[in-house]
């Protein structure tokens, strides 16, 4: 169950706080509807809530507030506003993205799809979805780690009158099941129709908190709906009879050819209209909103339908079937956030299009320098003006490491139950991992296309591997893997791609300088020697000659560049653990 005790949002300067000491209870195996008008306060509470708004009061879920929930997704499914998913992700690929994330199998993904109705469209991109379709994706992430309770921000705004009933059918049947079901809606009638307690809300305070079956004997006005092609003519005669008659008849003109008619019954419209010869196509009894003027819900072209009794729940032949449950929970896993990344990476084609456009580019540009002339050997392999201060495949390298974080905080999937991107080690950890393997691919793929152009313009005579291949492989590779960990870094820090790309051009520019002043000075002693003295402290033998990949290991870091860089990641790192412990105490 869910217990909202004295939900306060902060007050925005100086107007009052939008909710204001809201307490209410939405218990396990019902249906809670949080009922309130726009600005009412409905999306406000849910924040406060799931801990997404700074404020006062507390939640229970189950006993537990959310932040000491282990696994958030795992007791609460959320539904809050559109996915927040990259648009040229595939809809598959999205929940099979999520599942990882939260640890489930990946047979999931294609289990809530069949519920909600996706199977056809799930090779579609989640930019092409109409708004409905969309609605449905929502519904399956909520429902992706089968979770206890579900949250859900007006889950049937802008849907159409079936595939609203067919939502609340879905949450119906997981009530159904013991769990507990809260959403908000701006719609008495759905409210009534759809839930077995209704919260009734107004400028930010509890009005109400009742039973559905109260809710629409107190607070709905019956009504009967009329539809004439002389609507408003019969709308005058309504009036002008209940004024002589000295009757309380409200009559208003809805859209279209229909009237609302409050204070009178069928019986009476119909003798009216008979007498004075007007064509009726619809005539019958609703229990109507709260008055001219509330929220209609969302019409699918066939009409206005007469509205059930809001005491009156869908039976269980009628209930949408769920997927089936999760039986066993797998284990936490180191392997949980490399699986999550590995997904997200190949979700998209931003990667393949990155690296292909960085091995044209080298290419062209080592065709370019060799033809120029005055360039070394070395800088022609990595396609590396020495007038510029990264080659294009650093660029690249550290563009890719600058996307992996940047993606997350542009399109938060993470963030549906938590409000931010969450700052995991183990996600963190993930991304250098895979950042760095790209980097190291593409360092390899890079030399490899440009030895290969090289080989076809010019023949062998730039073909050849130079004789200080060890140090100079060393050294390149370094540089690829470090601007790919300065680009995942400062775009995890500063929670922007472009932020990222900013600190992987910084280094070159502005910290290579800075180590070149401090190199400049005069040395009084060297470090000669250095590999020969670790090795007698580890007192071990190094395999395979492992002193000389040492000394180049050395050699690289001594240099400038590589000094600068191996600064500039320290900094960076050091940066994000004091952010990730900082918000870990707040």
């Amino acid at each position: 169950m869910i217990q909202a005790i004295g939900l306060t949002s902060n007050p925005r300067k100086e107007l009052p706080p939008a909710v204001d000491d809201v307490s209410f209870e939405a218990q396990a195996g019902r249906v809670t509807a949080l009922l309130g008008a726009p600005g009412a306060g409905g999306t406000t509470v849910l924040k406060l809530m799931l801990e997404l708004q700074q404020g006062r009061g507390i939640t229970y879920f189950r006993g537990r507030p959310l932040h000491r929930i282990a696994h958030p997704s795992r007791e609460v499914g959320v539904l809050m506003g559109e996915i927040a998913g990259h648009p040229a992700r595939t809809v598959r690929g999205q929940l099979r993205m999520l599942c990882a994330a939260a640890g489930v199998p990946v047979r999931r993904a294609d289990e809530v799809l069949e519920v909600v109705g996706l199977v056809s469209l799930r090779d579609e991109r989640l930019g092409t979805l109409s708004r409905g379709m969309d609605r449905r994706l929502g519904l399956a992430c909520a429902l992706l780690a089968d979770p206890h309770t579900l949250v859900l921000d007006d889950p049937a705004d802008g849907l159409a009158t079936r595939e609203a009933r067919w939502l609340h059918d879905i949450l119906r049947a997981h009530a159904a099941q013991g769990g507990t079901v809260l959403f908000t809606t701006g719609d008495a009638k759905e409210a009534a129709r759809s839930a077995d307690r209704v919260v009734t809300l107004e400028e930010g305070r509890l009005a109400a908190d009742q039973e559905a079956a109260d809710f629409a004997r107190t607070r709905l006005r019956p009504r009967v709906a009329v539809r004439s092609p002389h609507a408003a003519r019969l709308g005058a005669l309504l009036a002008k009879e209940a004024r002589a008659a000295q009757r309380s008849v409200e009559v208003v003109r809805e859209d279209g050819n229909r009237l609302s008619v409050y204070g009178s019954t069928c019986a009476d419209v119909g003798e009216t209209a008979f007498r004075h010869g007007i064509l009726v196509h619809q005539l019958a009894d609703e229990i109507g909103d709260m008055g001219p003027g509330a929220a209609q819900p969302a019409e699918d072209g066939a009409g206005e339908l007469a509205t059930p009794d809001p005491a009156e729940k869908p039976t269980g032949d009628a209930l949408s079937p769920l997927p089936p449950p999760i039986a066993v929970r797998q284990a936490p896993s180191p392997l949980r956030p490399l699986r999550y990344e590995l997904r997200r990476a190949a979700g998209v084609g931003t990667g393949y299009l990155t690296a292909a456009a960085v091995l044209v580019t080298s290419a062209l540009l080592s065709v370019l320098l060799a033809r120029i002339g005055h360039t070394p050997q070395s800088y022609l392999l990595g396609a590396w003006p020495q007038d510029f201060p990264l080659p294009p495949a650093a660029l690249g390298a550290g563009l890719l490491g600058a996307i992996a974080f940047g993606e997350e905080f542009r399109h938060p999937a993470l963030a549906a139950d938590r409000g931010t991107v969450p700052r995991r080690l183990g996600l963190l950890a993930a991304k250098l991992l895979i950042s760095g393997v790209t980097a190291l691919l593409l360092a390899f793929l890079t030399v490899g296309c440009d030895l290969e152009v090289l080989y076809l313009v010019y023949g062998r005579e730039l073909a050849g591997v130079p004789a200080d291949w060890l140090c100079l492989g060393a050294g390149w590779i370094g540089l690829m893997v470090g601007c790919a960990w300065a680009g995942v870094l400062a775009a995890g820090l500063f929670r922007s791609t472009t932020a990222g790309l900013a600190a992987v051009l910084a280094v070159p520019i502005l910290v290579v300088p800075l180590v070149q002043k401090a190199l400049e000075r005069p040395s009084v002693r060297t470090a000669a020697g250095f590999p020969e003295r670790l090795r007698e402290l580890v007192l071990m033998q190094w395999p395979f000659g492992g002193e000389r990949y040492l000394a180049a290991g050395a050699r690289v870091v001594a240099q400038p560049v590589g000094g600068a860089l191996m600064l500039s990641l320290t900094g960076l790192l050091c940066a994000y653990l004091l952010t990730t412990l900082r918000g870990r105490v707040r």
